[in-house]
């Protein structure tokens, strides 16, 4: 063992002195190298992570747009990969669909990032309609892929119960819809209800000869209607076929029951439904209700339905949806993917249909539906000093039970909506025509508002008419065979409408610089804009600043561009007649429950007080007297010894295609407490003259006014007795 330390000892003490040499040695020069030039610094790449929090605000902000489209294209591949475009999309379609949802917002509430995914926790806000807000609180997670994060989508970020297939169930109560009434003026009789009702129709095949006059006596006293149209319902019907007569409520039926079984071939089906009365009283006021619309659908049951109601689809019915079809109560549950309910979401009792009562008097407007016989054309009629419109009939009309009565054929569909002369447009408020002479009450406003003309400056109305170079102007008396009507006061001249004198009027005050004043004073009238009623209408046309002296002149005697409505005329006329003060026109008179407190009680609303003095209107008012009452006035022969206190306007409209435009504009200043004063507007298309055919609907609309339907007011020169049109000539 000594042995061995020993050599360890000597071979250290070796080691040591080498090293003490080494240390001795001359110590050598090390080369310098020199530097290297021409090599780059050194570049460090850093790359910003995305913001993942910006990228969920981007795909809530998308779910708030409803771009499905754009939300899965920033899905994660492994998502797209489990869920197709149109499950996605169907997914959150059902989800809104369930919660009736309106709109969605959202709060990013935290979030937690790794380098290849994050997770967001947010909250979620749906308002609905027919629930409260639901909110809650749920995690989006994403993932990094390509330097982009996308979402890792799955249910329960629409709500955290719908995680795991869970789904979502929608209950909804529907209340019994709102009926629309007349008005009290009439003891608000039902122009629609929902009713038990009876389809009454014939088959030609079963009739008897020998009681066939008896059997259409009977349907024609039953429907209120003339015999010649019941058989028009059944002459071109095959034998064995039925034809639809019309529906009437289960009690009156029930009524006629024994004497209408006595007939083989009357055949009765009952049903339950919308039910518009004696086969629609101002149907283009009330409209009509139809299934939803299978492009709308998705519209309606997010709104709360179910999508089998009826809605409201025109008139009264569709203004009214809101009113008419109450709140639908829900209950929302969640159900797991075996379909037992896990919890309920929400629930809101239904609450009851408000029912509209209208301003129409129905037994009124029934009567003047009746009048127009084959005639088309519409008629107005509004009071005179509030703008509530009693009547509003429009001819052709319609029986809205056609579209929803189960009896009715796809035949009797058409027979209305490929009617050439489209007896479902209202004429009365979506009709626009040339107003023709009844204008001429604006151009004496203007010409007396400018002060270039006074009530009783003269002019002498020739037959003709050449002031304005390179044309000539013809009178209406030329075609009737009539001498011109001579030297006229401004009042006369509207009393005989002489359109020389009006002409006369345009060429001197465009002449004078006022190339504006008429279509300023029919803008301020309310031509040429809607008139703010309930129900669709047309603004018409009036071009307010003409060009040329020659569409001046023409726009005197309400021709050119001009185009206008009978609800604006009868709304111009009321505010003549009145004193000046322009009503909106309405349909509504309150609106509620039978009983309660309404929702909407009808009061005037004044458009404005029209831009004329009193003195002006107070010569146009004694003017338009003078047309029904003087000797010379152009309608004085249809109101010889009238017993109501009236003043009106003729007027006969040219137009491109057929016979002139018959008009008849006019109000009563009875003062009556118990009937309020009334203006009227009545057009006639392609019927001519406006004294002729036009008067004598408005003699008609006053005098069944003023006696509560007693006095008919004459016959109208197409009928053979009043309600009966004239048989047509044999050829």
């Amino acid at each position: 063992m000594m042995r061995s330390f020993n050599k360890i000892l000597f071979v250290v003490l070796i080691a040591a002195l080498l090293l003490s040499a080494c240390n001795n040695a001359p110590t050598e020069p090390v080369p310098t190298l020199a530097p290297t030039s021409g090599l780059p610094e050194p570049v460090i790449n850093v790359e910003t992570a995305p913001d993942v929090e910006q990228a969920a605000k981007t795909y809530l902000d998308l779910w708030k747009a409803e771009d499905y489209a754009a939300m899965y294209d920033m899905l994660s591949q492994l998502t797209k990969d489990a869920v197709s475009m149109e499950d996605f999309e169907k997914s959150h379609r059902d989800t809104a669909v369930k919660l009736t949802m309106q709109g969605m917002d959202y709060t990013i509430l935290s979030r937690m990032v790794n380098p290849t995914s994050a997770q967001i926790s947010y909250e979620i806000r749906y308002s609905t309609a027919l629930m409260s807000e639901i909110s809650r609180d749920t995690i989006m997670n994403l993932r990094l892929e390509n330097g982009v994060w996308h979402v890792q989508w799955e249910a329960g970020m629409m709500l955290p119960e719908l995680a795991g297939g869970n789904y979502l169930e929608l209950v909804i109560e529907v209340p019994a819809r709102g009926n629309i009434y007349s008005s009290d003026a009439s003891d608000n009789y039902p122009l629609v209800s929902f009713e038990e009702a009876v389809t009454v129709m014939v088959t030609p095949g079963q009739i008897d000869p020998e009681n066939e006059g008896q059997m259409v006596s009977l349907l024609a006293d039953m429907f209120d209607r003339s015999e010649a149209s019941i058989y028009a319902e059944y002459e071109n019907t095959a034998d064995y076929q039925y034809a639809v007569i019309g529906d009437v409520t289960l009690e009156t039926a029930n009524q006629y029951y024994d004497r209408l079984t006595r007939y083989d071939a009357i055949s009765l089906s009952d049903f339950r439904s919308r039910f518009y009365h004696d086969g629609g009283i101002a149907p283009h006021v009330t409209g009509f209700v139809l299934t939803v619309p299978a492009e709308e659908l998705e519209k309606y049951q997010r709104l709360g339905y179910t999508g089998e109601e009826k809605i409201g689809a025109s008139g009264l019915e569709a203004w009214g949806e809101q009113y008419l079809a109450g709140t639908h109560g829900a209950d929302l549950y969640v159900k797991d993917p075996q379909g037992q309910v896990l919890t309920r979401i929400s629930s809101v009792p239904a609450q009851p249909a408000q029912s509209i009562y209208s301003t129409i008097n129905s037994a009124y407007q029934y009567r003047l539906q009746q009048s127009f016989g084959d005639m088309v054309g519409a008629i107005v009629v509004m009071e005179r000093d509030s703008g509530k419109v009693i009547a509003m009939a429009s001819n052709p009309g319609y029986d809205p039970n056609v579209f929803i009565a189960p009896y009715y054929t796809s035949y009797s569909i058409a027979e209305i909506t490929q009617n050439p002369f489209n007896p479902m447009y209202n004429r009365a408020s979506q009709g626009v025509y040339p107003p023709g002479s009844v204008f001429k009450v604006v151009t004496m406003a203007a010409a007396l508002e400018t002060g270039v003309y006074q009530p009783d400056s003269s002019y002498y109305c020739d037959s003709y008419w050449r002031e304005l170079e390179g044309w000539v102007g013809e009178d209406w008396t030329v075609a009737r065979n009539f001498g011109p009507s001579g030297q006229l006061t401004l009042q006369e001249g509207l009393m005989r409408s002489c359109n020389p004198w009006f002409w006369h009027i345009a060429y001197s005050l465009w002449n004078e610089g006022y190339r504006t004043s008429i279509p300023d004073l029919a803008i301020d009238f309310g031509l040429g804009k809607p008139t703010g009623i309930e129900i669709p209408d047309f603004a018409g046309n009036v071009n307010p600043a003409p060009t040329e002296i020659s569409e001046y002149v023409q726009m005197a005697i309400g021709q050119s561009t001009m185009q206008v409505s009978p609800l604006q005329v009868a709304a111009l006329i009321a505010a003549v007649g009145n004193g000046g003060t322009l009503y909106q026109p309405t349909l509504i008179e309150r609106i509620g429950l039978t009983g309660q407190e309404p929702v909407y009680t009808f009061e005037p609303r004044v458009v404005r007080e029209l831009n004329v003095q009193p003195t002006t209107l107070e010569a146009i008012q004694e003017a338009m007297v003078m047309v029904v009452a003087n000797s010379s006035g152009t309608a004085q022969f249809q109101f010889r010894n009238y017993p109501y206190s009236i003043a009106g306007k003729t007027g006969t409209a040219e137009n491109p295609i057929g016979e002139s435009h018959a008009w008849f504009a006019g109000y009563t200043f009875e003062n009556d407490p118990d009937y309020p004063d009334i203006a009227i507007a009545v057009i006639l298309e392609n019927a001519g003259e406006g004294s002729e055919m036009a008067a004598p609907l408005f003699r008609r609309a006053v005098s069944l006014y003023f006696s509560d339907g007693q006095n008919t007011g004459g016959t109208m020169p197409w009928e053979e007795s009043p309600y009966v049109p004239l048989e047509p000539e044999e050829e």
